[in-house]
């Protein structure tokens, strides 16, 4: 049996109540139009993701193990939440083709493209990501208004991030995957593999959110494994 939608009005919050155990918190919305390449019949897209360390603890007491623990465990969370709530549920590892979540972020939160190609917030910096949207029918869901903040790495004069890559993977203009990854796989990577991308790192926006050892460690073995054994 369905159960009973809270009003328009109190949808979100009750939503993000409902993700907060979980250290995942709501990443704006809005109402998507043709060039959003939204699934057909969608009038709101809701983002969910993270910010700094919360859903790192939670993730860990989960002890979910397996090939991409992180994103079963990330379902497990949404999908029910989906159902919950009247909404369909959307990831970014859903694919190929995959869904556009870097545009859709564009569109919900006040975020920009950094020289890393990482989107940057103006209150979390580097140390966010974007783990599922629900996609709703209702187009008159209150969203909380996107904002706007300046060009915080066009007002970086220093840029820091892409002169600490220790192989200059970031030309601010394009990302040099095979030297990323010829890094990782040497024994000079062991120290981006163990405590987390320099570059990324580098940034001064947001540190104290940044992920801790363990966080970041875990992240860049699962790029790591993803990225070297498909290439």
């Amino acid at each position: 049996m369905p159960q009973p939608q809270p009003p328009p009005h109190a949808m979100l919050d009750a939503l993000a109540q409902a993700l907060a155990p979980s250290g995942l918190i709501l990443r704006g919305g809005f109402r998507p139009d043709a060039a959003a390449r939204a699934p057909p019949g969608v009038g709101t897209l809701v983002l969910i993701g993270n910010a700094g360390p919360a859903l790192w603890r939670a993730f860990r007491r989960s002890r979910a193990e397996g090939p991409d623990p992180l994103n079963r465990w990330t379902e497990r969370v949404v999908r029910p939440l989906a159902d919950r709530f009247g909404a369909k549920a959307l990831f970014p590892f859903d694919g190929p083709p995959y869904w556009p979540f870097q545009r859709w972020a564009l569109e919900a939160e006040p975020v920009r493209t950094s020289p890393l190609g990482l989107l940057i917030h103006p209150r979390y910096g580097l140390w966010h990501a974007y783990r599922a949207a629900l996609a709703f029918e209702a187009a008159d869901l209150p969203l909380p208004a996107r904002g706007d903040t300046p060009d915080l790495c066009a007002a970086c004069a220093a840029k820091p991030c892409l002169s600490a890559c220790p192989v200059g993977a970031f030309s601010g203009q394009e990302y040099d995957v095979p030297a990323c990854l010829g890094h990782l796989r040497s024994p000079a990577g062991a120290d981006c593999l163990e405590a987390g991308c320099r570059a990324r790192g580098a940034c001064p926006v947001g540190r104290e959110h940044a992920y801790a050892p363990a966080q970041a460690r875990f992240h860049m073995t699962h790029l790591r494994q993803w990225r070297l054994l498909s290439s």
